[in-house]
């Protein structure tokens, strides 16, 4: 990767769960501060169904088109858990038993405990390489430029710190934000489109907030130039100013 450009990454969510809303997502926000971090931008977020089309054709699809893939979820023993054979699908590559994780697998479990349930989490995609966590035994795996995760959020965020310091970032995304309470989000549209257009580099965008305190707005510039994220927010605040109101740094309190 060329390290005058930031890699770009997709999250691929896999669960029939997370669609029919009986689990709430909580990996996007890690990720994306995660990544954000690193210098590699969480381009774009896909939510898909356990079904084995869908999985091995988007994971096609979005490995050509980002630097990086993050799949969260369907690692587990269940049937339902199809993300790893998929991903060897999708690669073309025999799904077997992989021989440090089999062997890792089978020595924490007491004898006749390491069924077959528990034998699919130690069956990967030939030449997977492994991803550890401190919190299973379980691991996640990775294929060329995807990384395959758990979807349960510690178990999650457990492989991604082991993984974060072996990923090749770019700079670090700046963020920075204002909030005001009492201006409509209406009257900031043609002020705010001016300055992201003096700003093409940075991405800047308008969130409004509800609260028993007061509604309001918060504002945000995120871009890799410290300098021109800064000056952004400086143009904010002034704008802000203009309508009589008083800008506050950082985001509202819940």
């Amino acid at each position: 990767m060329a390290a005058t450009k930031n890699p770009t990454a997709c999250l691929l969510v896999i669960g029939n769960e997370v669609l029919s809303g009986r689990t709430q997502d909580l990996n996007i926000r890690y990720l994306a501060k995660g990544l954000g971090e690193l210098g590699i931008p969480l381009r774009e977020v896909r939510v898909i169904p356990d079904i084995e089309k869908t999985i091995v054709d988007t994971v096609n699809e979005v490995r050509r088109n980002f630097d990086y893939v993050f799949t969260t979820g369907g690692i587990g023993p269940t049937h339902d858990d199809i993300t790893s054979e998929c991903i060897a699908k999708a690669f073309g590559v025999p799904w077997e038993p992989h021989p440090v994780a089999w062997a890792r697998m089978e020595k924490a479990y007491k004898p006749g405990e390491f069924n077959a349930a528990r034998q699919r989490m130690g069956t990967m995609p030939r030449g997977a390489a492994l991803i550890d966590n401190a919190m299973s035994v379980a691991p996640g795996f990775q294929m060329d430029n995807v990384y395959v995760m758990a979807g349960v959020p510690r178990v999650m965020q457990s492989m991604f710190e082991w993984l974060a310091p072996r990923l090749q970032g770019g700079q670090k995304v700046e963020s920075r934000s204002v909030h005001v309470v009492g201006l409509p989000e209406g009257l900031l549209a043609d002020p705010l489109s001016a300055i992201q257009q003096r700003y093409p580099n940075l991405d800047i965008g308008s969130y409004p907030f509800y609260r028993p305190t007061g509604n309001g707005v918060t504002l945000v510039a995120k871009g890799v130039s410290a300098a021109e994220t800064a000056a952004a927010v400086g143009e904010i605040t002034g704008m802000i100013i203009g309508f009589g109101k008083t800008p506050v740094s950082g985001e509202p309190e819940d």
